[in-house]
């Protein structure tokens, strides 16, 4: 008799990231995936996205919408203020990327995904959350930390009958490592979306387009991404 396999739920932007943390556990888990429209500009790019990605790797997937947290600051992300688009060597200058991440800033965004992310989880009977927070990120985003995780693990076994545990298998990643995995695992990095400015083909410019062009040239892997600059 086939056993059932064990229930996953991720937290699936559509973006590079998030789409290989949930293809790490796309063998032994059974997969639903949440995509949250929060107002953000890449909304449509983003669950047209994460919708291709569940499509290929077989899991479920449900779109909860915030409208509210696009009326809490100013964010560049959900709001018309001017997407940051940093040159290419600002990258890693951790001043400039600090200014860069306080204008896309979403006040408790993963704060608010993950604690829905456990809803879903107690309801469903999971065992884990998938995130996917990684190194690079946490430079300049508290909420993609190691400290970040290690925390809200605590709350959900404080908070949690189930004890569910978060996952974040790219924590100790750079993107650069996470393009690495996406190609050894067969994660669609292809239908992965990233631009912040939510055009149908990336921008290139806005900052975690550049972070991907840079990646995939690093890690000397094709990027079938296409991008208007």
């Amino acid at each position: 008799m086939k056993l059932e396999k064990k229930i996953a739920i991720t937290v699936l932007s559509g973006g590079l990231d998030s789409t290989v943390a949930t293809a790490t556990f796309k063998d032994d888990y059974q997969i639903h995936a949440l995509t949250f429209d929060y107002g953000q500009r890449s909304a449509e790019m983003e669950i047209k996205s994460a919708q291709a990605v569940c499509k290929e790797i077989g899991a479920d997937h449900t779109i909860i919408k915030l409208p509210w947290l696009s009326e809490l600051g100013r964010s560049a992300l959900t709001s018309n203020n001017d997407v940051p688009e940093p040159e290419i060597k600002e990258l890693d200058n951790m001043e400039s990327s600090i200014e860069t991440a306080l204008k896309v800033w979403v006040p408790g965004r993963n704060i608010v995904f993950t604690s829905i992310a456990n809803s879903f989880g107690e309801s469903m009977g999971a065992e884990i959350i998938v995130v996917g927070w990684d190194l690079e990120e946490a430079a300049t985003f508290p909420d993609n930390s190691k400290e970040f995780l290690n925390a809200f693990n605590n709350v959900l076994e404080v908070g949690s009958f189930d004890k569910i545990k978060i996952e974040a298998p790219l924590i100790d990643m750079n993107k650069t490592d996470i393009v690495k995995l996406g190609n050894d695992i067969g994660a669609p990095m292809d239908l992965s979306y990233s631009c912040y400015k939510g055009f149908e083909d990336h921008c290139g410019v806005c900052e975690s387009c550049m972070r991907r062009i840079r990646a995939f040239n690093n890690a000397n892997i094709e990027d079938k991404t296409v991008y208007m600059k």
